[in-house]
């Protein structure tokens, strides 16, 4: 299983531990028994991008490989190549899919923002409940616009569950940023087992937002996972409309990749 994208080969090391990955002839599927709901942990990874007359063919392949309502309420539907130019959307975009956009982010090593936040404490959470579940608060806390507030707090409880699995498993880390001793930013780093470190959920509370916390999280948690793990290579993920990415870029992070993907959501 030789996917190009950076992108895409180290969202499976989440989808490897959580779930199940199945090559197909066309295809890669992605499936997170635990959490059918969740985008980016059920989707298809073409090996192309999308032509005229495929609507109907990579749904019924979702249906059968992937899942289908009320179980899986989406379709989602990647291509494992770098975007040159502009596929052919018009049949998926007239049958109510949206096109999600992102940039994938890379680097050796990071350094230092140039305005670093030195009042908060930065280290990996330790593995106990209390920790957690500040972790998962400010997850919520720190939700993009127009997500419910009840059902995502119920995503990110099972995600974070999870998440700390691996961490136990010695397969990444969770890190805050603790401000008084209480925690105002967190993130994840987890490993593939070779080079490649990907971040995970990057969230900082809104009342602690434009302080510097995230770029000196991201910038600690980076060096911290690459030094233990022997990695040669981050990698982060961001909205290309998010300003997210300007934070990234502060500690070294540089654009290798744009990612395109169709989204129905049948909720």
């Amino acid at each position: 299983m030789n996917l190009k994208s950076l992108g895409y080969r180290t969202d499976l090391i989440f989808a490897r531990f959580r779930g199940r990955v199945t090559e197909l002839e066309e295809a890669v599927a992605v499936v997170n028994p635990r959490s059918p709901a969740h985008y980016f942990g059920n989707l298809l990874i073409f090996h192309r991008p999308p032509q005229p007359g495929d609507l109907a063919h990579w749904e019924a392949l979702f249906a059968q490989h992937v899942g289908q309502p009320p179980a899986t309420p989406h379709r989602l539907f990647g291509w494992d190549v770098p975007v040159t130019q502009a596929p052919q959307l018009d049949e998926f975009l007239e049958a109510g899919y949206q096109l999600e956009e992102n940039i994938v982010m890379a680097a050796p090593q990071l350094h230092a923002p140039p305005r670093p936040n030195s009042n908060a404490q930065y280290r990996p959470l330790a593995d106990v409940d209390e920790e957690w579940v500040q972790a998962l608060d400010n997850q919520v806390a720190s939700r993009e616009d127009g997500h419910d507030e009840e059902r995502y707090r119920r995503f990110k409880e099972t995600q974070l569950q999870g998440l700390r699995e691996m961490c136990r498993a010695g397969q990444g880390f969770w890190y805050g940023a603790f401000l008084d001793g209480r925690l105002v930013a967190d993130l994840g780093v987890f490993s593939d087992g070779g080079e490649l470190l990907r971040y995970q959920s990057v969230g900082t509370d809104p009342a602690h937002r434009r302080q510097g916390l995230c770029a000196s999280l991201t910038f600690f948690a980076g060096e911290h996972a690459r030094q233990h793990f022997g990695a040669r290579k981050l990698v982060i993920v961001a909205d290309d409309h998010a300003s997210a990415k300007r934070v990234y870029a502060s500690v070294g992070f540089e654009t290798v990749e744009r990612q395109q993907l169709l989204l129905s959501s049948r909720t």
